[in-house]
Formats: structure tokens, C-alpha cells, sequence
């Protein structure tokens, strides 16, 4: 380690106390968190690209400093999904900040890393309380039943008003108006549960009919339409 003339010539002062890093939360701990093995915590981050075209919600469970388990969850982009596959091997068994400092494939992603990094290391993580942090597995029940993305989708224009196109119940085929035109429920077909039964040797017809259900007012509507055709 090299020194300047002036720090050389220097007089020696003892520093004095040494208290070390405030303590955070983590896993039902207080923790001085002084190197990245000393890092535990299940929690969030949302990333975006440069041009802001898609965004990615990650999920990491770490457990001393190493990340054990990922979800990565993506929506706006197609190339993000293939990126987030690429991602879901680059980071299991990487330290934090080796993830931090690796190329996740996405900007999305990598942003993503960043606020999730800061979430951890500030002892903000959604298990800092818990006792023992949350087993691995534990983001998966992000994704419920079926194990897909909560994801909404809605559009509308001034000419033609609105579509709702995907709610978190699944995937909307047909919104219900009333005398006014205007919706006042929806059907929809719980695609997880669906392809769960079919998978389990469900006939498709019977379990579409099974996973068909409607929200709000949708058996009064005097009108209905395919939200993507009409």
C-alpha cells in the first residue's frame, strides 16, 4: 500500500473507539453485517431497461451471503423471457455480489439485482423478522397455485374504451356492459388450474368448463364481447 509524502511525515493519533456497522435485521437477528457470508434475507426487487419497454420482478432467498434459491418474473419485453431463463442458471450458488457484478443478460434484470442488492445489505428484506428467514421454496408461493405470475393486463382507447385482457384470476374471455355500456364483470379461465387437470388426464372441454368463473355483475350484463375481437 503506497502512502503520500504528506500522510508519511504525518504524527501518529490513536483512532479511539471502534463501535463497527449499525445492526440489521435479518432472519429474526440484530446482525453487524461486516462481510457478505454475514448477509440472510428472502425479498424483492423490481428492475426496468433503458428505453423502459419491460420490467422484472426478482426474488432471491439468501442464506449466508449465498443465493439459494431465484424467481425471476418478467412482462413488456419477449426477449426478457429468454433473458430471465439465462438468468434463472447465472444466479443459484453466486454470492450477492457476485450477482451484482454479473451480467444478468437484461438491463431489466440487472436493475432489478441492484434494488434488490440494496433491499438485502439495508436489512429491508420481507423475512428480516422471521425467525430463521423463510425455508427454500418459499418464492414459489409468490406464484400460488399453478405457479404462474400475477400478471394484469388492461387497454383502452379514447374511441373505444376499455378491454380488460388478464386479471390475477387468469385469463379474461369475455367482459360483461350493461344498459350503458359499461362493464360491470368479466369471465375468465384460471389458466394454471386448468393446465394442472388437463396435465392429470382432464378432458380440455370439461376442464375449461371447470376452471370458467365470472367477477362482479357478469350474469346481469345485457351485453357481452371477446375483449380482443370486439
Amino acid at each position: 500500500m503506497q502512502y503520500s509524502h504528506e500522510v508519511e511525515n504525518m504524527v501518529c493519533v490513536a483512532k479511539g473507539p471502534n463501535h463497527g456497522p449499525a445492526p440489521i435485521p435479518e432472519e429474526g437477528k440484530w446482525i453487524q453485517s461486516k462481510e457478505i457470508k454475514d448477509i440472510s434475507g428472502l425479498t424483492h426487487g423490481i428492475g426496468w431497461c433503458a428505453p423502459q419497454q419491460g420490467a422484472c420482478k426478482l426474488t432471491l432467498n439468501v442464506k449466508e451471503g449465498i443465493i439459494q434459491e431465484a424467481l425471476v418474473e418478467t412482462i413488456g419485453c419477449s426477449g426478457m423471457t429468454h433473458s430471465a431463463a439465462m438468468a434463472a442458471e447465472i444466479l443459484a450458488g453466486k454470492t450477492i455480489l457476485e450477482a451484482l457484478n454479473t451480467d444478468l443478460v437484461c438491463d431489466a434484470i440487472n436493475v432489478a439485482m441492484r434494488e434488490l442488492f440494496l433491499q438485502i445489505v439495508y436489512g429491508r428484506t420481507q423475512s428480516a423478522f422471521s425467525e430463521d428467514g423463510l425455508p427454500i421454496g418459499a418464492g414459489l408461493e409468490d406464484l400460488g397455485k399453478g405457479l404462474r405470475s400475477q400478471v394484469g393486463t388492461m387497454y383502452s382507447t379514447v374511441a373505444k374504451g376499455p378491454r380488460y385482457l388478464e386479471m390475477a384470476e387468469g385469463y379474461v374471455t369475455r367482459i360483461g356492459l350493461d344498459e350503458k355500456g359499461e362493464i360491470i364483470g368479466y369471465e375468465f379461465v384460471k389458466m394454471g388450474v386448468m393446465m394442472e387437470m388437463i396435465k392429470k388426464g382432464t378432458s380440455p372441454e370439461e376442464a375449461l368448463k371447470k376452471c370458467t368463473a365470472s367477477y362482479g355483475r357478469f350474469a346481469t350484463a345485457v351485453k357481452y364481447i371477446d375483449p380482443r375481437n370486439e
